[in-house]
């Protein structure tokens, strides 16, 4: 099946989390399959032929036996720290207990959390590509589609997940970047200090597979405080007695709501971020003065973290300490916010315009089949069209032809970004893939750059050409949006 065909088709939505991984198709209403973002290992030694087959574990089988398994995570605060973990979780995706398809026969809409490091986006992209051999990639701010999912093009959205927390304001479709607020504190980090409290309190859950335990605790026992104080000095009336698996008790007193705390006070971690309600007010008061009354009236909370009862009501009285004592606030949560993120993905992936945004073509001179190529990170740019000088100077083109073809001309049409790196995927006439690096610099201005990848059905020997050897053909008219 030619890309061409394969980009029409139904896109695959990704909500890559780093404590819960959401997939499923654009246009549905909620992800066909979501389960813990880690991977088991067994622990011990297998000393007789069971049922039990498999030296991994992923989803809903971790889930089941974690009582015997090491589990890893891999992410940490957004950020993926095992690829080798990470990858084994996205073909399990793709199998026949989840999504059910081929991955190269669907785009695929993954998400990332905010300030997301550049390398960590190229990597993924790389695994994909190359791994998956998905026809188009696009990557998207998890805040942006959670507004989408509401409905507003307007509105600052306070994302609170597993592992990051970050506000994004964002005014009539146009995010501000310089206004971003994130801090590397989440569920997570929820999850282990309630562990410590319990240590404290005389009940040691400190396993892999525990650690899950005092996860369900956390979910079904704790809640946000509205007053610490207060229920500081009224927690020895209120404890609730939690029934672990084996059918003891656990008496959770103070320990239900200074565990939520630290969404606010992360110094009780010793860590020096700003607390949810800090990051929220900073990332408003850093934009625009005529924006922050309607940014302070469309707030928009997503991610699991926001689900503690009483979280809400907290935010709304730590927000209104710090903001000036005229400006009405308006909190909006969700009830279905801790799948906000991807079902503001599969609106957008669904809309006939967002087939236009990730396909790009890029049509080499003296090439009998043009690239296929996709744009994985855009941003809103205050031009939509950029027009190329007929003349641009690069440092180097590595091609790989065979016979050794001069190009003398190359169109480049692009949609928003249109430089940076273009890696070709080449498969050689006896099937052995090789890769090649073309970069484009250009030296005269200084503009955003971006990451393409794109595959051309040619394999190429070495050969070096220098810029005088190069012609980039202006481009003026680029793809209709």
């Amino acid at each position: 099946m030619e890309s061409y065909d394969v980009i029409a088709n139904q896109p695959i939505v990704i909500d890559n989390g780093s404590g819960m991984i959401k997939a499923g198709f654009a246009g549905d209403q909620t992800p066909k399959c979501h389960f813990p973002n880690y991977v088991g290992r067994p622990k011990h030694i297998r000393v007789m032929a069971g049922a039990l087959d498999g030296d991994l574990f992923v989803g809903p089988k971790a889930v089941e036996y974690r009582g015997l398994l090491s589990i890893h995570y891999p992410m940490e605060h957004g950020v993926i720290t095992n690829w080798n973990d990470m990858e084994l979780i996205w073909q399990y995706l793709y199998g026949k207990d989840m999504l059910q398809t081929f991955p190269e026969e669907h785009p695929v809409l993954l998400t990332e959390p905010a300030l997301n490091p550049m390398r960590n986006r190229e990597r993924a992209s790389e695994f994909f590509f190359e791994t998956f051999n998905v026809p188009a990639l696009f990557i998207s701010m998890q805040a942006v589609l959670s507004l989408y999912s509401t409905g507003r093009t307007t509105g600052t959205v306070l994302d609170c997940g597993d592992g990051v927390t970050h506000a994004v304001p964002i005014f009539e479709g146009f995010a501000m970047p310089h206004s971003i607020m994130r801090t590397n504190i989440g569920g997570r980090d929820v999850t282990r200090l309630l562990r410590l409290l319990l240590l404290k309190e005389g009940v040691d859950l400190h396993r892999s597979s525990e650690f899950e335990l005092v996860k369900m605790i956390k979910e079904r026992a704790c809640f946000t405080s509205t007053n610490p104080q207060r229920d500081e000095s009224a927690v020895d009336n209120e404890k609730v007695q939690y029934v672990l698996p084996d059918g003891s008790q656990v008496s959770l007193g103070p320990c239900r709501f200074r565990a939520p705390e630290v969404l606010f006070h992360p110094d009780l971690i010793g860590e020096e971020y700003a607390g949810a309600h800090e990051c929220l007010a900073y990332s408003i008061q850093k934009s625009d003065i005529e924006l922050r009354r309607t940014l302070y009236e469309n707030i928009v909370l997503s991610g699991g973290s926001t689900l503690f009862q009483g979280f809400g009501d907290r935010l709304l009285s730590e927000v209104k300490k710090l903001a000036p004592k005229d400006i009405k606030i308006r909190i909006t949560a969700p009830q279905e916010r801790l799948f906000s993120t991807w079902i503001g993905g599969s609106i957008l992936a669904s809309l006939d315009t967002f087939r236009k945004i990730h396909p790009v073509a890029l049509k080499m001179a003296n090439a009998s089949v043009p690239f296929r190529a996709c744009i994985f990170h855009t941003r809103a740019l205050t031009r939509k069209i950029f027009q190329f000088r007929e003349k641009m100077f690069c440092n180097s083109f590595l091609l790989r032809s065979n016979p050794p073809s001069r190009l003398n001309s190359a169109c480049i049409l692009a949609d928003h970004l249109i430089w940076g790196k273009i890696i070709p995927k080449h498969i050689s006439p006896t099937g052995q893939r090789t890769d090649c690096a073309i970069e484009l610099i250009q030296l005269e201005h200084a503009i955003y750059s971006s990451f393409w990848w794109c595959r051309k059905p040619e394999c190429f020997m070495v050969a070096k050409l220098h810029y005088h050897n190069l012609n980039i053909i202006s481009a003026t008219r680029l793809l209709q949006r």
